[in-house]
């Protein structure tokens, strides 16, 4: 029986750490963060084809403050309004300070969710806002696998995103983005990027 026991305890911690072994951080991973992000990202997934259809981009992001309140959630307007800037976390991190009157987010505590890893141009707007934590979805080489979108360079930013105190968590359910993505690009919608 004792046996018994310890084998199911075994495969207990080996399940456990094989579900949260395909998230990635640059802390220690905390399961109650996971959980909290894999809901939002979620539901995230699930709002992408209500922005698509009316012309955003395949991402959407949302901040929300350290108690769990939604402060603003926003879509991609690239393509909409002609701005190659206005990526789904650039929108976000723009509404939430137009919402809060303030170009510092940092005395907030706010949390961004997004539905695929921040490209190059977004990681140094989270850097300059004031956000302190980022949880998202699909990773960067999928998204280029996917789209073709050129990500950017972007060597160690989970590190240097430590040192100045922003956490970051990855690869949140990122099969539903997978899906999505596939989705986009199957009903032929335009993937932007320059002529180079």
């Amino acid at each position: 029986m004792r046996n018994i026991l310890v084998i199911a305890f075994l495969i207990l911690l080996f399940i456990s750490n094989s579900v949260s072994a395909k998230v990635i951080s640059n802390e220690k991973i905390d399961k109650q963060k996971v959980e909290t992000a894999s809901k939002i990202i979620a539901e995230l997934q699930k709002d992408m084809p209500s922005y698509t259809k009316n012309g955003s981009g395949p991402f959407v992001a949302a901040v929300y403050d350290e108690k769990g309140n939604l402060i603003v959630k926003v879509a991609n307007s690239v393509i909409n309004e002609n701005y190659s800037n206005n990526h789904a976390e650039m929108n976000a991190i723009k509404a939430a300070e137009e919402k809060l009157k303030t170009y510092d987010l940092a005395p907030y505590n706010l949390k961004l969710y997004v539905t695929a890893e921040p490209c190059m141009m977004c990681i140094g707007g989270i850097m300059w806002s004031g956000i302190k934590e980022v949880y998202y979805s699909v990773p960067s080489k999928s998204v280029e696998e996917i789209t073709g979108f050129d990500e950017g360079f972007k060597p160690h930013w989970f590190k240097e995103f430590k040192k100045r105190g922003i956490v970051v968590y990855g690869n949140i359910e990122p099969e539903l983005g997978k899906q999505q993505l596939n989705n986009y690009m199957k009903d032929g919608k335009t993937v932007y990027m320059p002529s180079r």
